[in-house]
């Protein structure tokens, strides 16, 4: 091939860092410049990284080299690092950076980033940062922060843009062309009334594909939807999921256009979602990960400690009802155990399909009797096959038929417990506005632990003694 002035591309990254950038590797370099304080070496380590490595890459150092590597990073951080970073330490971080450096990043964000990184903070370094953006820009953060936490008006950003509904393509583009202050990223070209009242979304795809002629109107999407201010984000996030939406404008309680939420905003809703309520099915809320302050984790799990211990105490107590049972037949203890384990287990498979189901709203009033005979079903079946299985074990280990039988009904019964709870309790707090995936745990142990040290030992007690 003929030599040209052109720069040669680059080769191809196949070495440790191809696929994550953020690689072990990588940080062991960044930690050794960071211990010798060579800030070029630094920077040559981080400039390939993208604003969430990095964030990354703040969250997973100790406290002691935060400290030190944004000190020597210098007079420049990019505003989407401080975006991608875990609450836990945004404040934390926002408090370690010079103001002017500060100020510059936060001059970057688009108004519902900076909306999503100053709700959180105390009130000094949340009037820190309105100061220094311009005037319009902090209305209009403020005006966002008056809207009720978790709504679309917290989510939506101000920046948009729109067209009367009578333009053509013609107008947009020469709009466009001309515009000083456009988004740095928009998919749709909003059409609006004289009330300014959204009528209908234009992809610029459509736009660019069409003649200069055509009216705006002739090429509006079939799939439009509108969301209030005061709507749930969770809702909205729901629907951008359900509906493949791209970007969906906000209105006020009069119908006019204030905002637009986009999928990015609309997924990381339904990420952070789908984590709490893996967190809370465990017990451990928003404070209790890796990245929460030490105490705060804690108290966060020590409370639900406590209430599983209550919920121990309880099946204790059942336990303790059938002492002499016990006492005359020690080989129940040695199986006790099983019959808890399995129907906790069961408990727990049930409970997480249906807190997400609930969470996805595939289960419903209308559907709720089918599924709950449908857990029955599987509860059941699983219960009659690892019945017979434990039957066969208790009979060839301890010889004792009916001790065989005593435990294959107990399995039964258990499992079927554990399903009918797994289901109906999450259900039923939803039912009374709880969070099903915060408090469906305890109760649904509760029940398993109870039904099965009651059915085993009881049945023991009727049969074998």
């Amino acid at each position: 091939m003929a030599e040209t002035d052109n720069e040669p591309l680059p080769e191809a990254d196949t070495g440790e860092d191809a696929g994550y950038p953020l690689s072990e590797a990588r940080i062991g370099r960044i930690m050794e410049a960071l211990d010798d304080g060579d800030r070029a070496r630094l920077w040559a380590e981080m400039e390939p990284l993208h604003a969430a490595d990095i964030a990354d890459l703040l969250e997973q150092i100790s406290g002691g080299a935060r400290r030190r590597l944004i000190a020597l990073y210098g007079q420049e951080f990019d505003g989407d690092i401080l975006s991608e970073l875990d609450e836990s330490i945004r404040e934390e971080v926002i408090g370690l950076l010079h103001p002017e450096v500060l100020a510059e990043a936060v001059r970057e964000l688009e108004s519902d980033d900076v909306v999503d990184l100053v709700e959180d903070l105390e009130d000094d370094q949340q009037e820190a940062i309105l100061d220094i953006l311009e005037a319009s820009d902090r209305l209009a953060v403020q005006q966002s922060l008056t809207y009720p936490e978790y709504s679309a008006g917290r989510l939506m950003q101000r920046e948009v843009v729109i067209a009367p509904e009578h333009w053509r393509v013609g107008d947009v583009i020469d709009f466009m062309r001309g515009a000083k202050d456009l988004p740095e990223q928009f998919y749709h070209i909003i059409l609006v009334d004289p009330r300014l009242h959204p009528v209908g979304n234009v992809t610029l795809g459509r736009i660019m594909a069409a003649r200069r002629g055509t009216a705006l109107r002739d090429l509006l999407e079939e799939t439009f939807h509108t969301f209030t201010v005061t709507e749930e984000e969770a809702d909205v996030a729901y629907a951008f999921n359900q509906y493949h939406l791209i970007s969906a404008p906000v209105v006020d309680e009069e119908g006019r256009l204030v905002g637009v939420i986009t999928i990015d905003d609309a997924m990381i809703v339904l990420d952070e979602e789908h984590e709490e309520d893996i967190l809370r099915l465990a017990g451990v809320g928003e404070e209790g990960g890796f990245s929460g302050r030490l105490t705060e984790t804690i108290r966060d799990r020590a409370l639900w400690l406590f209430v599983n211990l209550l919920t121990a105490i309880l099946a204790s107590v059942v336990i303790e009802q059938f002492a002499e049972t016990i006492n005359q037949m020690v080989t129940l203890a040695v199986l006790m155990p099983i019959v808890a384990s399995m129907g906790g287990n069961a408990g727990t498979q049930t409970m997480t399909v249906a807190v997400r189901a609930l969470a996805t709203r595939d289960l419903t009033p209308r559907n709720a009797l089918r599924m709950v005979l449908r857990e029955l079903v599987v509860g059941g079946a699983n219960g009659a096959v690892f019945g017979v299985v434990m039957a066969g074990v208790v009979g060839l280990w301890f010889g004792v038929p009916l001790l065989a039988a005593v435990i294959a009904v107990a399995m039964l019964l258990t499992l079927v417990a554990a399903a009918l709870g797994g289901i109906a309790i999450p259900m039923t707090l939803e039912r009374f506005g709880i969070d099903p995936a915060l408090a469906s745990g305890p109760f649904v142990t509760t029940i398993t632990d109870v039904v099965g040290f009651f059915a085993f030992l009881g049945l023991a007690s009727l049969v074998l003694l």
